[in-house]
């Protein structure tokens, strides 16, 4: 579970970028947040993994033994302990294209098996078992000795999620996941990313209204640093046009593949 309690942050000159944004993601949830470019989603989701941090507010995570960290309070040793358990698809990928996807989805766990193993034993044979395991839950499997260098973003985002998953976090966050991706491979990953919520909370930024409505349990959404909705995934029009005002007709052409990705 994770908790976000009056999650605040101000500019120097007092603009507030966050205004007291609250709310609680179980296991078995897969919510979304939305909202129009510079509304405050990324921003929220950097406090989610304590690469940013609040002016006020807290972030209670549960650990894999289920006890809670305010991880805008604990200190920055903790924090890398409780990190290593939230697993992250990043927009971008973030993967060494140099390496093979399996060697990709193991660096997902470098954190845990400390320096000193790293630099000298590395992975286990069962570990890189483990890891291959994960590429196959994602379809991956055959890719596994393939640089990721190769494979196209449709695939490179798979060996993320299997990476995320070879992790075993107590969270996952999806940071845009789908946003540099057409339409088909999209929806692949949303039907990929959706069943980890069985296992742990996952919550997500989007751009893509259609595909939270979807696959998402829940939908956040954010205007201006302030949430404005917490509900249903499937949205009326009226309040999409008050979530996103002008941006709405950019999103719509968006999703009918005429746009490139709006970038927030």
């Amino acid at each position: 579970m994770i908790e976000v309690k009056n999650l605040t942050k101000s500019l120097p000159n007092g603009r507030k970028l966050l205004d007291g944004i609250s709310f609680k993601v179980k296991k078995g949830e897969f919510v979304g947040i939305l909202g129009a470019s510079g509304a405050g989603k990324t921003l929220t989701l950097r406090c989610l993994n304590g690469l940013l941090k609040p002016d006020k507010g807290e972030v209670i995570i549960q650990d894999e033994y289920g006890k809670g960290h305010d991880i805008c309070k604990i200190s920055k040793r903790e924090l890398r302990r409780v990190r290593q358990r939230i697993g992250v698809i990043f927009q971008g990928y973030h993967l060494v294209r140099r390496l093979s996807a399996l060697e990709n989805v193991m660096i997902g766990r470098l954190g845990q098996i400390g320096t000193l193993r790293s630099i000298l034993y590395g992975f286990t044979d069962e570990e890189a078992a483990e890891a291959l395991l994960a590429l196959e839950k994602v379809k991956m499997g055959q890719y596994a000795e393939i640089k990721t260098g190769n494979l196209s973003g449709g695939e490179m985002q798979r060996v993320a999620i299997a990476r995320a998953i070879f992790q075993l976090p107590t969270l996952l966050i999806a940071d845009e996941p789908i946003s540099n991706l057409d339409p088909s491979n999209a929806k692949v990953i949303m039907k990929m990313i959706k069943p980890l919520s069985t296992t742990m909370p996952v919550v997500g930024v989007f751009h893509q209204p259609e595909m939270t409505a979807k696959y998402c349990s829940r939908v956040i959404a954010i205007k201006e640093g302030k949430m404005v909705y917490d509900g249903d995934p499937k949205l009326s029009n009226n309040m999409l046009v008050d979530i996103y005002g002008e941006e709405l007709g950019q999103i719509e052409q968006q999703e009918q593949g005429i746009l490139a990705p709006i970038i927030n």
